[in-house]
């Protein structure tokens, strides 16, 4: 029964099991889903956060479970990191100078998250290919994803500091 709920925990309900491209299956689901929490159900971004970390601290667990009799540490079907490191930037936008923020731009917003979360997961520059090279456990799986959601919020932010010096 675990091992079940585990499975289907790790690959998003069966998500990850799609041949092509699991990964970026699994942080379209992200921005999706997280786009309906915010602006059409309007939850609170206090439970969401209790989700994500809920999440996150289980992951490890379930993650282990899942990889424990597989000889690959790193299967494509685990795309539960990918939710993980998507939410980051998306969340910390969501939750930035506490200011209402219309659908409009919050769908540009995501979409920009978005191609740069996969961007930065695919080219996996330091430290990203650190842990992805060097923790062949759930540790480095999901930890590699953390710091691509990361490389989102500092890219953004660089962008704004940018910007705001040349117009």
């Amino acid at each position: 029964m675990i091992k079940t709920f585990n499975s289907l925990f790790v690959t998003m309900l069966g998500l990850g099991k799609i041949k092509f491209i699991p990964g970026t299956f699994g942080s379209l689901a992200t921005t999706i889903i997280l786009y309906i929490l915010f602006h059409v159900l309007n939850i609170s971004s206090n439970f969401i956060l209790i989700g994500l970390v809920i999440i996150f601290i289980y992951s490890f667990p379930a993650v282990t479970s899942y990889i424990k009799d597989n000889e690959n540490k790193d299967p494509g079907e685990i795309i539960i990191d990918e939710l993980i490191g998507q939410s980051i930037p998306i969340f910390a936008y969501e939750i930035s100078h506490g200011t209402e923020k219309s659908p409009d731009e919050a769908l540009i917003f995501y979409s920009i998250c978005f191609v740069l979360f996969r961007f930065f997961d695919i080219i996996k520059p330091f430290p990203v290919s650190f842990f992805d090279k060097n923790f062949k456990n759930s540790f480095g799986v999901i930890m590699d994803d953390v710091c691509a959601g990361l490389y989102v919020i500092l890219s953004l932010i660089c962008f704004m500091v940018l910007s705001s010096y040349l117009i």
